[in-house]
């Protein structure tokens, strides 16, 4: 007798992006084994766009956003000095500039908008401050999906040695000019593609002073009701030309316990040992299946912790409201080109200059943003309350779920990995409209998770099932 889980056929060729191998837990029971990965399915539209993306191009906005001279976000912003080319408002307005020139190459296909605000006084922001994100809307192509957005974002702003400096040179090459021109490149290439799902291209103001910036826009999407469901910040990730540096690899950091857990949700994250994920963790996950996925030559580290030690970014404020977000940083950062006066030393060079960027890492990394993004916004949204049976013990596992509001469904993918696995491991396709499947694994062993697929075989975000008790 078969010990195939009931609803459940062997998976086929899609882009389920997973691992090929077989969970070990799964030979121990009843002689079941998940069907190896097959070749994975590649939409030739998103691999193209991939294509396209140009480390040539991105070396053209890096250089351009460090001709800015300054890009403090104390740094002058009246029309005089904007028309002189210097400062924050300067590199706005091109920006700006940039985003529109896109949509008028897609026959209007983007939406630019500006998010202008004043900061109050602060630690930081000295008297009273405009600030302004700038950001280009695709809106998806489906009346249904449209709600769902995914964002890439970077910020434009830029300092030196002194945060109060709003004058002096900071050119910000790496920090943060190296992310503002992959949110650009990203738009330039995807806006030529369509997507049932939106996707927003943005740069904000105000990170080195408090995240200012991106708290507003988060806080924004709050109060809007958007449906954000992923947010790619990316801060550092010009793969800075110095020894130790590995430029076939960015960190992804990942927040543990959502911001907004309260203490119940805590105690049912402990009791579940579901620590590990997070919807941020779990998208970091996805962004690593979209590098298997596409073959990119710069691939993702899963770092399991918010930031780097003891420091943060834009992608916090989106946590802080309840979005999924992660932080894209080069493998090794080099501190005498952040944060610094541009000057020479004993020797040393200082300064967050052009030409310590690796702009073919960052057009790897952009690519690895791209990936991402398209395949997100290409696939049906993920589905509606996933559980996994508890009332009875049983060393098989039972999931159900509701579908999405989404006519796209072909299936389901479940999957799981060992409790002490890193990444997703192995998978079962559930046929058509079936919502219930049972697996011959135990839950004490492993963590399962369900996406919703297409006919093309584009994954949603996956779900961790919540108890039914």
């Amino acid at each position: 007798m078969s010990c195939r889980p009931k609803n459940v056929r062997a998976k086929r060729s899609r882009g389920s992006f997973l691992k090929s191998g077989i969970c070990a837990v799964s030979m121990l029971l009843c002689g079941f084994t998940a069907a190896e990965n097959p070749p994975s399915y590649v939409d030739a539209q998103i691999a193209g766009a991939l294509r396209e993306i140009s480390a040539g191009q991105i070396q053209s906005d890096i250089e351009k956003l460090v001709s800015f001279k300054t890009r403090s976000t104390l740094s002058a912003q009246d029309a005089a000095t904007i028309r002189s080319g210097r400062g924050i408002g300067a590199a706005r307005e091109w920006i700006k500039g940039e985003f529109e020139r896109y949509s008028r190459d897609c026959a209007g296909c983007l939406e630019v908008k500006s998010d202008s605000f004043i900061q109050p006084v602060g630690e930081r922001i000295p008297a009273p401050t405009e600030l302004t994100n700038i950001y280009a809307v695709l809106k998806g192509s489906s009346s249904a999906e449209s709600k769902r957005i995914v964002l890439v974002t970077g910020h434009y702003d830029s300092r030196n040695g002194n945060p109060l400096d709003g004058s002096g040179l900071a050119p910000g090459a790496n920090d943060d000019a190296s992310g503002t021109a992959i949110s650009l490149e990203c738009a330039r290439t995807l806006s030529r593609l369509r997507f049932p799902a939106t996707i927003i291209f943005l740069t904000v103001a105000g990170e080195e002073e408090g995240l200012y910036g991106s708290k507003h826009f988060a806080d924004l999407a709050r109060k809007s009701g958007w449906q954000i469901e992923a947010v790619l910040n990316n801060d550092i990730v010009g793969g800075d030309r110095s020894p130790g540096q590995d430029s076939k690899r960015v960190r992804v950091f990942s927040e543990t316990l959502p911001a907004q857990a309260g203490e119940p949700d805590i105690r049912m994250i402990r009791a579940l040992g579901g620590e590990n994920d997070s919807p941020s963790r779990t998208l970091a996950r996805y962004i690593t299946s979209a590098a298997r996925l596409y073959g990119l030559e710069v691939t993702p580290i899963l770092e399991f912790r918010l930031d780097r030690y003891l420091r943060g970014g834009d992608h916090i404020s989106f946590n802080q409201k309840g979005f999924a977000a992660v932080r894209f940083t080069e493998f090794r950062e080099n501190f005498n080109h952040q944060h610094q006066n541009v000057r020479a030393e004993n020797g040393i060079e200082y300064g967050d200059l052009p030409k310590f960027v690796d702009f073919d890492y960052v057009a790897g990394v952009a690519r690895l943003n791209a990936a991402a993004l398209a395949s997100l916004a290409r696939a049906p949204g993920p589905p509606e309350n996933v559980k996994l049976e508890t009332r009875e013990l049983t060393n098989d596992s039972t999931l159900d779920w509701d579908p999405p509001a989404d006519d796209r469904v072909a299936g389901y993918e479940v999957l799981w990995r060992a409790t002490s696995a890193a990444d997703w491991e192995s998978s079962q396709h559930v046929s058509g409209n079936l919502t219930r499947t049972t697996v011959p694994l135990s839950k004490d062993n492993v963590i399962f998770a369900v996406q919703a697929v297409d006919e093309a075989g584009h994954g949603s975000l996956p779900v961790i099932p919540s108890p039914r008790r």
